[in-house]
């Protein structure tokens, strides 16, 4: 028996033809018609019941039939494995980001990198920063986009970019007159903030103290889009990375620069396992995300 044999016993089933079979195999019927009966002979057993209409399965065709299409299956994901390993950016990879970036930075880069690696196949995956790195760890995920530092005990990245935070500030508050928020000015605000699974939150609360002033503590928002909404009915402020100001948002929004005394902003980095065998791979991918960010 070999693998060519079960291809020509499934063609024949799925065409119920030995004409149609053999061609849909690149072979002569003959050969087609001989190779089959070499291995109804193995077996000791008649696979095809052979008529003047169409072509059947035996019972026990039937039974062979489906465990030779397991086989043929788990062939070509040996295969497949086998090739990754040869050159991982030529097949399918998973990669994860945190929500208060992906939808910023994967139609920034995704295009690009479709064109930089045209037979690699990227599968984007949205989650918050916790689920992401459990996601990593159990190997659901090849490489994720997150914030510096996240646990990198068992994990190595790289970093791809870096932004500022900038004020988001209802038009009617009185900040928006400012070219740059100062310290002074943010702890006499009250500060919206993302709930606290979003990575962002933490980064927020670490600029100037806030944590210990003014924080909406009655009020923690699902999505960026909603702390924004919040933000442009001036019920407060809030800090938002740099790459965001480019989406669309609230007319009666605007963003100001934090002042130079009160400068903050985010690194994000490509994570991947240690034991993983494609850190060369990843590294390349790295590079290239750097480059399409334009940071």
């Amino acid at each position: 028996m070999n693998l060519r044999d079960f291809e020509y016993l499934l063609a024949v089933a799925r065409l119920k033809h030995f004409g149609k079979a053999a061609a849909a195999c690149n072979v002569s019927q003959p050969t087609l018609s001989m190779q089959i009966k070499k291995l109804e002979d193995t077996l000791g057993l008649p696979l095809l019941e052979r008529g003047r209409g169409a072509v059947q399965l035996t019972a026990a065709g039937k039974d062979i039939a489906a465990r030779a299409e397991n086989i043929l299956s788990e062939t070509k994901a040996i295969r497949e494995i086998a090739r990754r390993q040869r050159d991982p950016l030529s097949g399918t990879l998973t990669l994860g980001a945190f929500p208060t970036l992906a939808p910023f930075l994967f139609p920034r880069i995704v295009p690009g990198l479709n064109k930089a690696f045209p037979d690699l196949k990227l599968y984007l995956v949205e989650e918050k920063t916790a689920e992401l790195l459990r996601r990593l760890r159990t190997g659901a995920l090849d490489m994720a986009l997150l914030a510096i530092p996240a646990g990198e005990d068992d994990l190595e990245h790289m970093k791809v970019l870096e932004e500022q935070f900038l004020v988001a500030i209802s038009k009617e508050n009185p900040l928006a007159a400012k070219r740059a928020v100062g310290l002074d000015d943010l702890r006499k605000e009250t500060l919206l903030l993302l709930e606290d699974s979003h990575c962002l939150t933490g980064q927020a609360l670490q600029v100037c103290g806030w944590a210990a002033s003014k924080e909406a503590k009655e009020f923690r928002a699902t999505s960026l889009e909603t702390l924004r909404q919040m933000v442009a009915s001036n019920l407060g402020v809030t800090l938002v990375p740099q790459m965001t100001v480019d989406a669309p948002s609230a007319p009666a929004l605007t963003y100001r620069p934090l002042a130079p005394s009160a400068r903050a902003g985010r690194e994000v980095g490509l994570y991947w396992r240690k034991s993983s065998p494609f850190a060369a791979a990843f590294k390349k991918l790295a590079a290239e995300i750097t480059r399409l960010s334009g940071k």
